[in-house]
């Protein structure tokens, strides 16, 4: 029945009813969140490429082509000389989609990777904002689009790759390996088997080992397993490694003695080392050195340095408790002595930024404790004297510049307004600044590499090893 009010129907009492119940401040975050996805979809088209779906289409093309009876490896994208690279594994995962149009097929894998982006960022924030008393929901729908419009991740989806995908699996085995570290407190009696196992973190190893058989170089991750001794992981990841890799020898033997015997070794099929996207340490020497080929002994000394600074690294951060700078440490190295590191190989960046800004917030946290114990920040201190209130508040502040740096180099991507190709133009076409610019993400990556802070005592994920308990920390930053 309408409600009437002095004698007039009040039309709209039923949408006053159904709003009365909703919090103000749901519908503020909502229109905040509806906001910045639009801002990100913006920035994407200012900083981005054009976006076609050029790599699911090789993709697609290739499944389609396996699927009709030819070689897997056989196939060459029309008008290109690209063909499939990734391993026999990945043909197999890739299959179904042969059954779907391109364009849909893209739009799916766009939608998966949104997707998975989303959860890893639910994993990796719940700490943050559980100390903060953030509301969950609200931090991952602003943070999802933020980290969608970086050049990995838009370059990820935009050409229908699976960087995204493969960045999830890694991350679900750091947390696995947080849940197996609190041994089973995110279980209820009432809980089922499945549920027991899986907050169990038992199964912690098999997305590395799933990412490493479908690209070969997540297999860094097993490597840093061993080092910290956190040896089930470790077992569990090669074990999965070479069950799929025997797996798909039974199921297609022809394509992986194809990949293992010949295609694997074929680094023409990847592209030219000197191209503007590689942003690793190969890409960086070859432009500066004003080169279509890498020198190799070169990149070789200064590959295994960083590959020992950064596994170095990643072990004391995990020593003192910080197993999420562990692994992006080890996934910035990665990407660094790589010969071929893409842009949108460079989804890493995604959990530096991350570490950053909760370094600044809590060193932030941590001198406003100090203040307020020892009088500081403008409270009454000793002998009545007063300090300056702006201390608290610029403790963390290079962590936090940092953060915001790094997320907007990674927003605007200076690399593309000064991309060449030898040997038609130089790499010094536009003097050192354009020299500068077209490696400033490479350069990032071994910057971070070296300094990436980490937080002691933050997210510890240990179990079974006397050196690792939580009780044994120690704190060396």
């Amino acid at each position: 029945m309408p409600t009437t009010v002095g004698g007039r129907v009040d039309r709209l009492a039923p949408v006053r009813r159904v709003t009365r119940g909703i919090d103000r401040r749901t519908v503020v975050r909502t229109g905040i969140v509806a906001a910045v996805a639009y801002t990100a979809w913006l920035a994407i088209g200012a900083f981005g490429r054009p976006y076609n779906f050029f790599d699911m289409k090789i993709y697609h093309g290739a499944v389609v082509w396996w699927a009709s009876g030819h070689e897997l490896y056989g196939f060459i994208a029309p008008g290109t000389t690209l063909g499939f690279t990734y391993p026999p594994f990945a043909g197999l995962v890739m299959l179904p989609m042969a059954h779907l149009p391109v364009e849909l097929a893209g739009l799916v894998n766009a939608a998966a990777s949104i997707a998975a982006l989303a959860v890893v960022l639910a994993g990796l924030l719940r700490p943050i904002v559980d100390r903060l008393g953030w509301p969950l929901w609200y931090t991952v729908a602003i943070a999802t689009p933020c980290a969608a419009a970086l050049e990995p991740a838009r370059e990820t989806l935009g050409y229908g790759q699976v960087n995204l995908l493969l960045f999830a699996l890694v991350m679900a085995d750091l947390i696995g390996l947080r849940w197996r570290a609190r041994r089973g407190t995110h279980v209820a009696p009432t809980d089922g088997l499945l549920l027991r196992f899986v907050y169990s973190g038992a199964w912690a190893g098999v997305g590395i080992g799933l990412a490493t058989a479908v690209k070969l170089t997540p297999a860094l991750f097993i490597v840093y397993l061993m080092i910290t001794r956190q040896w089930r992981a470790a077992t569990t990841a090669l074990a999965t490694v070479v069950a799929v890799t025997i797996g798909s020898f039974a199921v297609v033997g022809p394509e992986s003695r194809a990949y293992f015997g010949g295609v694997l070794w074929q680094t023409e099929r990847v592209g030219a080392a000197d191209m503007t996207p590689n942003q690793s340490l190969a890409g960086l020497l070859a432009r500066l050195y004003d080169s279509i080929e890498t020198p190799g002994l070169l990149w070789f000394a200064f590959a295994v340095l960083i590959l020992a600074l950064g596994l170095s690294r990643a072990a004391h951060a995990r020593a003192d408790g910080d197993e999420l700078t562990a692994f992006t440490l080890v996934g910035l190295t990665t990407n660094v002595i790589s010969p071929i590191s893409w842009t949108h190989h460079l989804v890493w960046v995604i959990p530096a930024i991350i570490v950053l800004a909760d370094a600044a917030l809590r060193r932030r946290d941590a001198s406003r404790g100090l203040a307020a114990r020892a009088g500081l920040g403008g409270l009454p201190g000793v002998n009545g004297l007063r300090s300056p209130i702006w201390y608290p508040t610029l403790t963390g502040l290079r962590h936090g510049v940092a953060a915001v740096v790094l997320y907007l180099l990674f927003l605007v991507s200076p690399i593309w307004p000064y991309e060449h190709q030898l040997p038609e133009v130089s790499h010094y076409q536009d003097g050192l600044y354009g020299a500068l610019m077209e490696n400033s993400l490479a350069l990032a990556l071994i910057v971070l590499v070296a300094a990436l802070p980490w937080r002691p005592g933050a997210e510890p994920a240990f179990y079974g090893d006397r050196a690792g308990r939580p009780g044994a920390l120690v704190t060396r930053r």
